[in-house]
């Protein structure tokens, strides 16, 4: 017999002028696969026009988060099977639908309350409204599978303050609810256990009360961001220009967060956190199209032509053996301008037709 019940891999139902999309894969942390994207992209689309919807809330079914990031077992299986195709196709298609959050002409609400991370940042970070809470745990954390920052991911990251985005970027680091409104990833701090009063507030709310006005009643001061008491150091290491350079001042730093940077950098795709330096800075200079353009040409340019991010997930998530054998293994063997062939690269399709 066939199983036809299982469960829709996304809720897409509304609530008075709510319209609500629930990722619905919790055993997954509710990560990302093509037809999730697809049906996103579909349930917006249908509510562009839709007169009955006045706002649209992202949120994720269980309690361990909202998104864990892509499906990165099903990245490993298409490029080692030669099947490039799919992976332009999942990368546009996701690109797309984080453009459309960013540009969506009514309001969308992201609830990054738990893990929130890869491209679960590319649906919270974009929407017009992004709630954290205290148990919020967000993260580009690309650079430890021998890849880089995507989703607009970089885009963020170039706009956060000081040199947070570059150390964030590059390192993988974890922020808290506080850390994430400070590095500019979220813009409101609500308790999770008022989420649910929230969600009925704006499915419920009476005109002309905006949303924003209505999460600034849930909305409470976070305690004191450690990227506050951070910034110094990571300002001075991380505005060198190469990421020898980044290192090199990383060891001459007394602070024990300094050292736990270096020992991170140490176990990462030279190649990885080369690219990931550059691609953040380029994305400082433009908009949220132009940086996935420019990170679209490097993740094709990893799937295709350098062999970190298949060896980073085979040891991170296949063989789990921790031991990835990155090419080259060292910063003192990359080129000295490592991170040009990526930034170079033309994908045979392009990203926005």
């Amino acid at each position: 017999m066939t199983d036809n019940t299982a469960a829709p891999t996304v809720l897409v139902r509304t609530e008075g002028s709510l319209g609500r999309l629930t990722l619905n894969r919790p055993k997954a942390i509710n990560a990302l696969d093509l037809d999730m994207i697809r049906q996103l992209t579909a349930a917006l689309e249908r509510w562009r026009h839709d007169s009955d919807v006045d706002i649209v809330l992202i949120d994720g079914a269980g309690d361990r988060g909202l998104c864990a990031g892509g499906d990165v077992r099903g990245l490993y299986e298409q490029i080692t099977s030669g099947r490039h195709e799919g992976v332009s196709d999942f990368f546009r298609a996701e690109y797309a639908l984080n453009l459309m959050i960013a540009r969506y002409p009514k309001t969308v609400v992201a609830f990054a309350d738990g893990i929130t991370m890869g491209g679960g940042i590319g649906l919270a970070g974009h929407a017009a409204i992004r709630v954290v809470t205290e148990s919020s745990r967000l993260a580009m954390p690309e650079t430890r599978i021998g890849f880089t920052p995507d989703v607009g991911g970089t885009y963020l990251l170039g706009r956060a303050p000081g040199r947070i985005g570059e150390y964030l970027g590059l390192t993988g680091a974890t922020m808290t609810g506080a850390d994430a409104v400070y590095a500019g990833f979220a813009d409101y701090y609500v308790p999770s256990a008022h989420l649910d009063e929230l969600r009925e507030a704006l499915g419920k709310r009476a005109d002309p009360t905006s949303p924003s006005e209505l999460v600034l009643l849930f909305d409470e001061t976070p305690e004191r961001s450690a990227l506050v008491d951070e910034r110094g150091w990571i300002d001075e290491v991380f505005s060198a220009e190469t990421i020898g350079e980044v290192v090199e001042r990383l060891a001459a730093r007394s602070e024990s967060s300094a050292s736990e940077a270096a020992a991170t950098l140490a176990e990462l795709s030279p190649t990885g956190v080369a690219v990931t330096l550059d691609a953040v800075r380029e994305a400082r200079e433009g908009d949220l199209r132009d940086a996935l353009i420019g990170e679209y040409r490097r993740v094709l340019w990893f799937g295709t032509h350098h062999p970190d991010l298949v060896e980073g997930i085979r040891a991170q998530l296949v063989d789990k053996d921790r031991s990835p054998k990155w090419q080259p293994a060292t910063l003192e063997e990359l080129e000295p301008d490592a991170g040009a062939a990526a930034r170079a690269y033309v994908p045979e399709v392009s990203l926005f037709a």
